[in-house]
């Protein structure tokens, strides 16, 4: 059965308006002005001169507008660039075509849910010949399509769509995924340019269920249609490709701003109800404690958690010695203590924080007050513990995607450094272990000499890695640049720590505290019992003075840890399919490269 490929209705909205209001959120709930958020993120002058230049004659029709840019942690913004809203596929075919006949490069805006700068890289010069395609208006269609034999369902989608919006629709037809990020508000094609990813691995006797996998979103796909150069046209065309027969496919699986893909159909599997219990009481000596010492023995450690459900995440406030840990389960029926719960978004004391907290984080940053730090990590654990009791959240049951997305946009907005460490299961405590202890060393020491370079919090998680075999297309290779494909070399590798360290982008000694923690990490698991990889979204390749700038990390650690020949294979795919450097900027010229 099909259901019609059409529009979602709240799809068309103003992109200038949505910027805005959502950098005001922001702003609003650390009690900074919107001018203050994005203080010193643009040139001097640009509002002013952003409307200086005349507005770009485009193909099709298509009308250019002005609208600024803002990332989510308020890090990337522009005061105005050039933009339009494709109505179909071959829209973006002919701008294109335009964009390489008159020197412009398009970039897929999607929601600005990104850290790092695969959009745009920063503020810009205004007549700068960038122009920015918002696919949420027009390119949000979705309907049920034949599955292959393997997978119980498949979707075709395109990449405008919200993953909040597809993981409901497929929801009501019975079908689901075992992974996704924690904000739904994010576009298919955003997630797919950065195999976005969830936390799960086999529960202990877990059974893998067709169509599911638990790796990334990126390797569900089954076939992509994306705006590509056709030499013997001379021209860029919208073209289609299939998983495990063209190998275009699974370069741009997970094509980090390199490509631009219109069309997605993606396996799916049987949806089945999760339960998800939260805990606040269990210590940091118990939780991330070394494999083999007293704590270990208590049965209350990452792993042990990992072992029972499979789904599992914890996040640790800054300063604080109990983290609130997510546990996850496969649960077909509702257990009596579980309150029911049928939408997303359940923990509203983190979608909007409490006014303490808020006024508490707009004194660090509005005053400077940094050391107050230790603080607003105590009251955010506190906040947290006792808004679990209060809206009766410890215990939560329901359909999958209503307990998978749990982040708003109207949360705190923070910046976040990324890696994946892929090691062995067995492994996955030695590899929370060592981390904890580094970070929690670091941060202490920091502490003394009265610098406080965190005020948010830790965020791990342990996902499986894009296995071929968890595929329904026949002859499927993993994509090849996903942050959890497997490594050639390293085939004990079966899953990957994900760790994020969070803290307002203004926070002095920030930058070095990421760099300090980003070399640990490369020089610690560095293809022994464990190999780390960045995250794509979020930050890495730190100076002590910014992110995205250490030339070693982007030109020598990042491809090294995919293996050589897999990298220059997918560089290879990409620039043939986009030899002018249409879909990219100055930033992935410089990532993505042999």
């Amino acid at each position: 059965m099909s259901e019609p490929l059409t529009p979602h209705a709240s799809a068309a909205r103003s992109s200038r308006r949505t910027v805005l209001r959502a950098a005001a959120v922001a702003a609003a709930v650390v009690g900074v002005p919107l001018q203050a958020w994005t203080a010193g993120a643009q040139p001097a002058g640009a509002a002013q001169s952003a409307t200086a230049s005349s507005a770009p004659e485009l193909p099709a029709g298509l009308v250019a507008y002005r609208t600024p840019y803002v990332n989510w942690s308020g890090e990337i913004t522009h005061a105005g660039l050039w933009a339009c809203a494709p109505r179909t596929a071959q829209d973006i075919a002919d701008l294109a075509n335009w964009a390489h006949r008159e020197g412009w490069r398009l970039r897929a805006r999607g929601k600005a849910h990104n850290w790092s700068p695969l959009t745009i890289t920063g503020p810009s010069e205004p007549d700068e010949r960038v122009l920015l395609l918002d696919t949420t208006r027009h390119l949000t269609g979705m309907e049920l399509v034949t599955p292959p034999p393997g997978a119980p369902g498949a979707v075709r989608a395109q990449t405008g769509v919200l993953l909040e919006t597809l993981m409901a629709f497929l929801a009501d037809h019975g079908l689901g995924v075992t992974n996704t990020p924690a904000p739904g508000e994010l576009t298919v094609g955003g997630t797919l340019a950065i195999d976005a990813h969830g936390t799960s691995v086999p529960a202990a006797g877990e059974t893998p269920r067709p169509g599911h996998t638990y790796g990334s979103l990126s390797n569900l796909v089954l076939s992509l249609t994306a705006v590509v150069w056709d030499t013997g046209r001379a021209e860029y065309v919208v073209r289609t490709f299939h998983r495990g027969a063209d190998d275009e496919c699974e370069a741009l699986a997970t094509h980090i701003g390199r490509g631009l893909l219109t069309e997605v159909v993606l396996q799916a599997g049987e949806e089945v109800p999760l339960r998800c219990v939260s805990r606040v009481d269990i210590s940091t000596d118990e939780l991330f404690a070394a494999p083999g010492s007293p704590e270990a023995g208590r049965g209350n450690t990452f792993a042990d958690f990992l072992d029972r459900a499979g789904r599992v995440e914890a996040i640790w406030f800054a300063f604080t010695d109990r983290p609130w840990l997510k546990v996850w389960s496969l649960s077909p029926r509702r257990p009596l203590t579980s309150r029911p719960v049928s939408h997303p978004y359940n923990y509203p004391f983190s979608d909007v924080l409490p006014t303490p907290v808020a006024r508490l984080a707009g004194r660090l940053i509005g005053e400077g007050a940094w050391f107050l730090a230790p603080e607003l990590g105590l009251l955010q654990y506190t906040v947290a513990a006792t808004g679990l009791t209060a809206t009766l959240a410890t215990d939560l049951w329901g359909p999958a995607h209503a307990l998978q997305f749990y982040l708003r946009p109207t949360t705190l907005r923070e910046t976040a450094n990324g890696y994946a460490v892929l090691t062995r299961r067995a492994d996955v405590q030695r590899v929370v272990s060592e981390f904890a202890a580094y970070y929690s060393e670091r941060l202490k020491s920091a502490a003394l000499r009265g610098s406080y370079p965190v005020n948010g919090q830790v965020e791990i998680r342990v996902g499986g890695l894009d296995r071929p075999e968890e595929s329904a297309a026949p002859g499927a290779r993993p994509p090849l640049l996903s942050v959890i494909r497997p490594h050639p070399d390293h085939p004990e590798y079966d899953c990957a720590v994900w760790v994020d360290v969070l803290t307002h982008p203004t926070t002095p000694g920030a930058h070095a505290f990421y760099r300090d923690l980003e070399r640990f990490l490369l020089r610690t698991f560095d293809g022994g019992y464990a190999l780390t990889r960045v995250e794509w979204s979020k930050g890495w390749g730190y100076t002590d003075t910014a992110a995205w700038s250490d030339e070693e990390v982007i030109g020598t650690a990042v491809p090294a840890s995919y293996g050589r020949g897999q990298w220059a294979e997918a560089v290879g795919i990409l620039d043939r399919l986009d030899p002018h450097g249409v879909f990219g900027n100055d930033f992935t010229d410089r990532l993505v490269r042999v």
